[in-house]
């Protein structure tokens, strides 16, 4: 879709002084549906940001890809296109390998290790984004991942010839490493890709699959745990250092609040989204020992080939990390 960049970045130009004559309107985009919990979320920070302006500033989401597709989103918000955004941080792994950290399978592959990962990552993910002209306001974990496919999967080999959707440069991977062959797809083609035959199976959230209507085109989900990869919300920098310095810390404080109440919903919808999966008629299936130990052998070796291309603050981050879990 083309943006007419004068009309939506003209309130970007808007200084203090012009924030006491009339609001200003930021637009935001996002490729996931309403009923997704990143979406409520996100509304949820749009009202408490307008309430806490008293109006002055209004945001309007665009979800469900409806104004940008996913990989477009970042660069519309870089560019200023648009002055907010959600992406899938490790869709832009291309960029940059730390955007991909939190993808890596089987790294950080509980709560407590999600947690530890992020802490000493996100220094150099929003050094990294700053650079860029970017802000991350806040990040917030899908829950865990897991397999859909049309029949059980034992081992790995049950995977080896098809056709695997994958979302970014380490799913990409994974796939490869397993013996599938990569096929990428946005979420909101997923339905149709399984209908075409396009795919036969992925690897991505219960919420994903809630989203998706998963029944209707898989009829196994494997949770084997995986990761829990991030959403951020960003900014631009430009625009939001445009603002006065109460509406800053307005939206400072929703995004705290923002944060704090996705992760909670993150892990409420981990439990939840499988649960629904199930009375829809979905096979929940538990992974064999002989899965998970093929699995965590890619992600190792995932690891280390992440190592090798992030260089030697790469080594650092995981060095903290692994201190970090030893101390837990």
């Amino acid at each position: 879709m083309t943006i007419r960049r004068r009309s939506l970045l003209g309130a970007a130009a808007f200084g203090p002084a012009a924030l006491a004559q009339a609001p200003l309107r930021w637009t935001m985009a996002s490729a996931y549906p309403e009923g997704n919990f990143h979406t409520r979320n996100i509304r949820a920070f749009i009202e408490d940001v307008q309430q806490a302006t008293e109006g002055r500033l209004a945001i309007q989401l665009h979800a469900a890809a409806s104004l940008l597709s996913m990989p477009l989103i970042k660069r519309s918000v870089q560019t200023g296109q648009i002055q907010l955004g959600e992406v899938l941080l490790s869709v832009h792994g291309n960029e940059d390998p730390f955007f991909e950290l939190d993808s890596i399978p089987f790294l950080a592959d509980t709560w407590e290790a999600t947690a530890a990962l992020d802490r000493v990552s996100e220094p150099f993910i929003r050094a990294r984004l700053e650079r860029q002209g970017l802000i991350p306001l806040y990040l917030v974990p899908w829950p865990s991942q897991g397999f859909y496919t049309r029949s059980e999967i034992r081992t790995v080999a049950d995977l080896r010839g098809v056709r695997f959707r994958t979302y970014n440069a380490l799913t990409q991977r994974m796939a490869e490493l397993m013996g599938a062959i990569p096929v990428t797809v946005q979420v909101a083609e997923i339905p149709q890709a399984f209908a075409t035959g396009v795919i036969a199976a992925m690897f991505t959230s219960a919420q994903t699959g809630v989203d998706t209507s998963a029944w209707d085109y898989a009829r196994v989900f494997t949770d084997v745990g995986g990761m829990r990869a991030r959403n951020a919300v960003l900014v631009n920098a430009r625009a939001f250092r445009a603002l006065d310095q109460a509406t800053q810390s307005a939206i400072l404080a929703a995004a705290e609040r923002a944060r704090s109440r996705g992760l909670a919903w993150a892990k409420a919808a981990e439990s939840e989204m499988v649960a629904r999966l199930r009375e829809r008629g979905m096979v929940i299936s538990q992974p064999s020992a002989e899965l998970m130990a093929q699995l965590r052998e890619i992600g190792a070796r995932q690891t280390e080939e992440w190592a090798q291309r992030a260089g030697p603050e790469g080594r650092q981050v995981l060095e903290a990390y692994r201190a970090a879990l030893r101390a837990s």
